[in-house]
């Protein structure tokens, strides 16, 4: 099998801030972006696409020059940097136990190697989110809690399980993030103790009278998490509340999880000083999300504690549609509140499939159309898994976009890996999207204005041809040539 290790050509990106106008526009985040002009600019090019050892590469340096009114067999992007929306959040992974348990299998050099891959500002992709998991979830080598059994005082509460892979796993991952990650946690399910079907698997109901002692575990874990000296940005509330699962899972009607939020979850973290932790509610697919955020976000005591609404994206397993249109639903009825990706992968593992151009393709179409229809950010599953797709104590594996091979002590990078990329090297939190549209469906494309006033632009060939296409904006065009089945973003 062909080994596509970590390409070398991508520690020599030039960084965003390499790429920002003399104007400096765009500003802080929620500033109003100054007129844009394209006088002077080169467009910087970075590729990945089939077929090719392109990989992140830098391949075209470009300018722009005069275009009036382009002709309809004319392939064109257009760009208006003018017209600005949502406030761009982060893009990271899951720091998860079968993540770790990989992790330190690997020869040292390979775990700088790939901290440096995912983290490093300038010579990697540039992370700056992370999901880890409350007790455990199918991607642990076993289930398990922080407290002995029946103990609703709490009074047994500690995470030593965690010291061994996770805890220290998240703490490299944030030093090489440069000391600051934004972490959140969810809980797959609570201890069986605390359910109507006594067990941590197979679904199963939180019990009313355990409500205000689940919410005090929420506290406890951000409590012991941050004397680690880790930071926890935020809580979702449950992972996937409506997936009965054969691994950890718990069922949480739409007005279940409203009542657990307004009555138990927002009133003891405020009352145990955890007022600016970020609560983020549903954490499960697209298909029901309308629903759910009306359900939460219509009712005032519940919508006050909930920053924004989670999702995946598993609804489209069966070779439907994705639902990308309820995202912008959601966006459009509530646009006070955060629409943040929260899980997502490739599923059915088979290890002859690393190279398959399917696994990236599916991150591109994704994260444009989400990021356009008004995602706020996009948290991966599993950052790193090994050479089985595990480990998982159910043998539900998943492709992750980097996977290590334990016995042979090599990392292996999927496509996936750089298609994610393209938007997290180039796409700085607090940058806001800008109007990206093609002229023909063989392109999808969203675009960002950073703070530092840089443009980055990713337009994603999902065709088999190759074209010419123009980088159109305000009668100034750049000529450039997406190859079939490609991704690139345009820097400038």
């Amino acid at each position: 099998m062909r080994k596509l290790l970590f390409a070398a050509g991508i520690l020599a990106l030039a960084s965003c801030s390499d790429t920002k106008s003399d104007s400096q526009t765009g500003g802080t985040a929620g500033e109003k972006p100054q007129p844009f002009s394209t006088e002077g600019k080169k467009v910087l090019v970075y590729t990945t696409a089939d077929s090719t050892e392109l990989r992140l590469t830098p391949t075209d340096t470009l300018s722009f020059t005069e275009k009036g009114q382009p002709f309809e067999t004319e392939l064109c992007v257009f760009v208006d940097p003018g017209k600005t929306y949502q406030t761009f959040f982060g893009i990271g992974a899951a720091l998860t136990d079968a993540s770790a348990e990989t992790f330190y299998k690997l020869p040292k050099e390979k775990q700088q190697e790939l901290l440096k891959a995912y983290f490093d500002q300038k010579d990697g992709i540039g992370y700056t989110v992370a999901r880890t998991n409350i007790n455990s979830c199918d991607f642990s080598s076993g289930s398990y809690t922080y407290v002995d059994s029946l103990d609703k005082e709490l009074k047994t509460f500690n995470i030593e399980h965690d010291r061994k892979y996770k805890i220290p796993f998240i703490k490299e991952a944030t030093k090489a993030a440069g000391g600051k990650l934004e972490l959140f946690a969810s809980p797959w399910s609570p201890p069986s103790w605390m359910k109507d079907n006594n067990s941590m698997l197979q679904g199963g109901h939180l019990k009313p009278e355990f409500y205000d002692t689940w919410a005090l575990y929420f506290t406890k874990f951000i409590a012991e998490y941050e004397k680690e000296g880790m930071p926890v940005w935020g809580v979702s509330v449950q992972n996937e509340p409506m997936a009965k699962q054969r691994w950890e899972s718990c069922i949480y009607t739409a007005e279940e999880e409203r009542d657990f939020l307004k009555k138990s979850l927002g009133p003891i973290m405020h009352k145990q000083g955890y007022k600016d932790k970020k609560i983020v509610v549903w954490d499960h697919n697209r298909d029901l999300m309308f629903q759910r955020a009306q359900t939460y976000f219509d009712d005032p005591e519940a919508s006050k504690y909930a920053w924004g609404i989670g999702f995946h994206w598993y609804e489209d397993w069966s070779g439907g549609q994705p639902m990308f249109e309820n995202v912008k639903r959601v966006h459009e009825a509530y646009p006070d509140k955060n629409i943040l990706f929260t899980e997502g992968c490739n599923e059915k593992f088979d290890a002859s499939q690393y190279y398959a151009w399917r696994l990236g393709e599916r991150y591109g179409r994704a994260m444009i159309n989400d990021f356009n229809n008004g995602m706020n950010g996009f948290t991966d599953w599993n950052i790193l898994l090994d050479q089985t797709g595990g480990p998982n104590h159910v043998g539900n594996f998943c492709f992750a976009p980097v996977h290590g091979n334990t016995s042979s002590g090599e990392l292996i990078y999927t496509n996936a890996f750089y298609y994610i990329g393209h938007f997290s090297k180039f796409v700085k939190p607090g940058a806001k999207r800008i109007s990206s549209s093609a002229s023909r469906s063989q392109l999808l494309t969203t675009a960002f204005r950073n703070p530092d006033g840089s443009t980055a632009v990713i337009v994603m060939n999902q065709g088999n041809a190759a074209s010419d296409y123009l980088l159109w904006i305000n009668g100034k065009a750049a000529k450039l040539n997406t190859r079939a089945h490609s991704i690139a973003t345009l820097v400038f």
